[in-house]
């Protein structure tokens, strides 16, 4: 079949065979053929079309340097009994997103929201520590903004199938993150499930009858450094009840470093809950930011309505009738023996509650106390002091409670042994 070749000045006419002599319209032919795209058989097993210089001859692209657009597009193939090692390898997709793509400030929006991690069931994460610490105990993550590719190729691919991969701008990370020098990662993950969690071997083997009980923390900073302080002492549980800050906010995130993610953390609890989950015969103890007042109750400064204890206990007032000026002023507390933070209070299983530095302890924390026979521990401070940070006191008691508990089984391992 003979070909049609272009001919400057004059229509249209079929080409010569090739078996004639070499003239002006086959060389011309011949540029075409050297002009035109040249496909590439690569090993992976794709095609890849490529123009060649002429007189050259054809190289395969070098697969480093598509690497990324590959895996945008299309996934490498590997045989049947490969394991994926690596993010190519998977053949794991990725979006770009666009200008004006706004899923990111969307998804931003609902995610810092409480009332929305309350009712669906997401937090965000920020950060390749804190993401990796998640995916290392089991978080199930659902998606992923990040700036470089880098920063996926991190974390582990068998934990990323299923996940939606989104590539932003570093700028539109900036804008949404909550720390001065953002890393260029963000994820969105299930909440947590305490039962469902896999927390490093070496913090289960380090874990004590140890518990805290977070009553009234409002301060986001607060509670991620007492969090942290929790799974440095070798708590075995943390309990959170209602009107404390939520665990999951990301500025609780941030300053708890991973704590989330090594000890187990139960939130949002009625107080009418909180002994299903404390071990049999435990002792609950309160912190006292006050310790003054309760030495006050036996004596008559406790009448006295201008001191900063009683004042502290105001709060209180409407769970009883009485005035504070009657003889039956301190007759509504329940009663706790109060004790030094260093004297031995760890001879049962132990739980330390913890007030937040505005509103104190609730009621409800010292009536669970006399119920189990807890105490009130002191922490004293220098006269004219009104009170220790909140993180500051839980991490002097529950180090503290470390320290007899570690004393009190090495007593016992000695005792055993000489036996």
């Amino acid at each position: 079949m003979a070909l049609l070749v272009p001919r400057v000045g004059c229509a249209w006419r079929p080409l010569r065979p090739v078996a004639q002599p070499w003239g002006l319209d086959a060389r011309r032919w011949v540029r075409a053929l050297r002009r035109s795209p040249v496909k590439v058989l690569l090993p992976s097993g794709e095609v890849v079309e490529r123009r060649r210089a002429p007189g050259k001859p054809p190289c395969p692209a070098a697969p480093e340097a598509q690497s990324a657009e590959q895996g945008r597009k299309q996934p490498l193939r590997k045989s049947a009994s490969q394991t994926p090692g690596t993010w190519e390898e998977a053949g794991l997709r990725y979006d770009k997103a666009l200008p004006g793509d706004r899923r990111l400030s969307n998804v931003m929006t609902i995610v810092k929201s409480r009332t929305f991690r309350e009712k669906e069931g997401k937090i965000l994460l920020e950060g390749r520590r804190l993401i990796a610490d998640a995916l290392k105990a089991g978080a199930v993550p659902k998606v992923f903004f990040f700036s470089r590719l880098e920063y996926i190729k991190e974390l582990p691919v068998d934990k990323l199938k299923g996940v939606s991969l989104i590539k932003v701008k570093f700028e539109d990370i900036k804008d949404w993150s909550d720390v001065v020098a953002p890393q260029g990662i963000m994820g969105i993950f299930a909440k947590p499930d305490h039962v469902k969690m896999t927390y490093p071997e070496t913090q289960l083997q380090h874990s004590l009858p140890l518990l805290l009980i977070c009553d009234n923390l409002r301060d986001p900073g607060n509670l991620g450094t007492i969090l942290r302080s929790a799974a440095g002492a070798g708590c075995s549980k943390v309990l959170l009840t209602k009107g404390c800050v939520d665990a999951w906010e990301p500025k609780v995130l941030r300053a708890g470093m991973g704590a989330h993610f090594q000890v187990p953390i139960i939130n949002n609890l009625e107080w009418e809950t909180v002994p299903s989950y404390l071990p049999p015969d435990t002792q609950v103890h309160v912190a006292d930011n006050c310790g003054l007042y309760a030495q006050a109750q036996m004596s008559d400064k406790a009448r006295d309505r201008g001191s900063v204890c009683d004042r502290r206990f105001l709060k209180f007032r409407k769970h009883r009738e009485e005035d504070l000026d009657t003889e039956t002023s301190t007759g509504w507390l329940p009663e706790l023996e109060v004790q030094s933070y260093d004297s031995d209070w760890t001879e049962a299983p132990a739980a330390v509650v913890i007030g937040g530095e505005t509103h104190g302890v609730s009621l409800e924390s010292l009536q669970l106390a006399e119920s189990t026979g807890g105490k009130r521990l002191l922490i004293p401070v220098v006269p004219g002091v009104d009170s220790l940070n909140s993180a500051m006191a839980a991490s002097i008691l529950l180090f503290e409670g470390k320290r007899q508990l570690q004393m009190r089984a090495g007593h016992s391992s000695r005792d055993r042994s000489y036996q």
